[in-house]
C-alpha cells in the first residue's frame, strides 16, 4: 500500500514536471498581423519561462512546475490582459483575470482551462486595446464648432433679436396691444429713457425708501 502511494505520488510529481501549458491568442487583433517579437512570459517568485509566437498563433511553455504564476503577453502593438496561472502539485491548473497594482489574492474573474490527457492544458487571452505612441491631432470640424456653447448661446441670442419684430407684426391685435401695455409698465424703459436724455438712470432712486417699502421719494416739507 505504501509503495503504490509513493508510485502515485511519483507519477503526479512527474506528470505536473512535464505539463505543457499553451496560450493561445484572440482572433482580433489578427495574430498574424503581430510582430515577430511578440512573445509570453510566465514568472513567479521562483523561476521565469519565455515562449515566442508560434506558426499557429500560440505560446507553448514546456516543463511547467507547481507554482503560481504571473502570464504576460509582450507586444509591440497590442495590450493583452495578465493572468493568474495557479498550477497544483497533481497537475491541476487554474486561471483569473488580474490587475496590475492589486494584492496577487484579488482574483478577477476565473478564465476557463482546457486539458487534454494528463500533460497538456489550454488558455485563452483577451485583447485590451491597441497602442498608440503619437497622439493624432483633432481634424478641423464646423461641427465641433457649432456644439461651443458659447457658440450656441449667441445663436439664440440672435435668432430672438432678429425674430422678435416678425414675431410682433403677425401678431393678434389685441395680444400685441397688451404687449406694448406692459412693455410701457416695465421700469426698466424709465431708466433706458432716462440714460438716453443724458440724466443719471437712478438719480431719483431713494434706497431708504425703497427698503421701508415705499414708492416715490417724497419731498422734505419745511
Amino acid at each position: 500500500m505504501d509503495l503504490r502511494i509513493l508510485l502515485s505520488l511519483a507519477f503526479a510529481a512527474l506528470s505536473a514536471a512535464e505539463l505543457t501549458l499553451t496560450v493561445s491568442l484572440p482572433p482580433k487583433p489578427n495574430p498574424f498581423l503581430l510582430p515577430p517579437s511578440t512573445h509570453a512570459t510566465l514568472s513567479s517568485l521562483h523561476k521565469r519561462l519565455d515562449a515566442p509566437l508560434t506558426a499557429v498563433n500560440t505560446f507553448s511553455f514546456h516543463n511547467v512546475s507547481a507554482d503560481s504564476y504571473l502570464l504576460d503577453v509582450h507586444c509591440a502593438t497590442d495590450f493583452f490582459h495578465p493572468l493568474r496561472v495557479d498550477v497544483g502539485d497533481d497537475g491541476e491548473v487554474r486561471a483569473w483575470e488580474t490587475y496590475r497594482g492589486n494584492e496577487w489574492g484579488n482574483k478577477g474573474e476565473e478564465v476557463q482551462v482546457r486539458s487534454e490527457g494528463a500533460s497538456w492544458r489550454g488558455i485563452g487571452v483577451k485583447a485590451v486595446g491597441g497602442k498608440l505612441f503619437f497622439m493624432e491631432r483633432p481634424a478641423f470640424s464646423v461641427l465641433s464648432i457649432l456644439k461651443n456653447p458659447m457658440i450656441l448661446m449667441g445663436l439664440v441670442t440672435m435668432g430672438i433679436v432678429f425674430g422678435m419684430p416678425y414675431l410682433i407684426e403677425n401678431m393678434d391685435p389685441e395680444l400685441r396691444a397688451e404687449f406694448e401695455e406692459r412693455q410701457k409698465e416695465n421700469p426698466m424703459n424709465a431708466i433706458m429713457a432716462n440714460a438716453q436724455g443724458g440724466q443719471s438712470p437712478l438719480g431719483n432712486f431713494d434706497m431708504a425708501a425703497y427698503l421701508a417699502g415705499s414708492g416715490k421719494k417724497e419731498g422734505v416739507k419745511r
